[in-house]
């Protein structure tokens, strides 16, 4: 497969998969999904490659979540709702060896949600993650919101999700949501430091672990799915289409008014 929104670099046997859209704060989009799931895959059953670095180009964004331009009742490509989120979010739990977010400028929404599912989570002290679905007339019906609450804690997460806030790198940490946050200069060289003694333990060991650890978070997968078809329904309501085009319009949007 041929990659134009992605870039994928193999060192010291590690696989850099980076979001290449800086001009729309990496954003994705449905061939931006695509890509991904095909790179992690190729990456993650590769038996060289022993972690898998995922990050977004500039200092901007890791991840800003679906691009809206591509988004009008649904997005542009294939899966539930024109994006195959789930399968994306399934990649990077099925793969047998460690995924590490790279996080540097925005998380935000599907992007924190990447962030969130990543088995390590390495960011800088420009980082902000965040949530912004019931701002945008969006939600995350699985992993974004389930495994969120596994990971921050029930009260956390519904803090996050309802109230839309932003949160810093070094608050992201004392919650949780990064494992270690670094100033901007000692980003890279932390993230592949630890990707780098990562590819000095078992693989076997450590594909064995990370099943283990998604054991009991595998009914999330149905949640997910479902939750696909019921928010395929939401993008199709007036309530949800109000989001984007008070996005659009750069105004506050009026939920209210079409909630039905």
């Amino acid at each position: 497969m041929e990659y134009t929104d992605i870039t994928v670099e193999v060192r010291r046997n590690v696989a850099y998969i980076t979001i290449n859209r800086p001009e729309v704060m990496n954003a994705f989009r449905g061939r931006t999904c695509d890509e991904l799931i095909d790179a992690l895959h190729r990456a993650g059953y590769d038996p060289e490659i022993g972690a898998v670095v995922l990050g977004g180009t500039g200092d901007r964004a890791f991840c800003t979540g679906g691009d809206q331009s591509t988004h009008d009742g649904q997005y542009d490509g294939r899966g539930t709702v024109g994006m195959p989120v789930e399968e994306l979010h399934t990649a990077i739990r099925d793969i047998p060896v460690p995924v590490i977010a790279r996080v540097q400028g925005y998380a935000i929404g599907g992007g924190n949600v990447l962030a969130t599912l990543c088995d390590l989570t390495i960011c800088s002290e420009s980082a902000i993650f965040g949530q912004v679905g019931p701002k945008m007339g969006s939600v995350d019906p699985g992993y974004g919101t389930a495994f969120l609450a596994r990971v921050v804690g029930e009260k956390k997460a519904r803090e996050i999700w309802y109230l839309c806030r932003r949160y810093s790198g070094r608050e992201a940490e004392a919650m949780g949501l990064a494992n270690i946050c670094v100033p901007d200069d000692e980003l890279d060289a932390t993230v592949e430091a630890w990707a780098e003694e990562i590819c000095e333990r078992s693989p076997t060991a450590i594909a064995i672990a990370k099943r283990s650890f998604n054991m009991d978070t595998a009914h999330q997968a149905g949640i997910a799915g479902m939750g696909m078809y019921a928010l395929k329904l939401y993008y199709e309501t007036d309530e949800s289409k109000e989001g984007v085009n008070a996005l659009k319009e750069r105004r506050a949007p009026k939920f209210r008014e079409f909630a039905r």
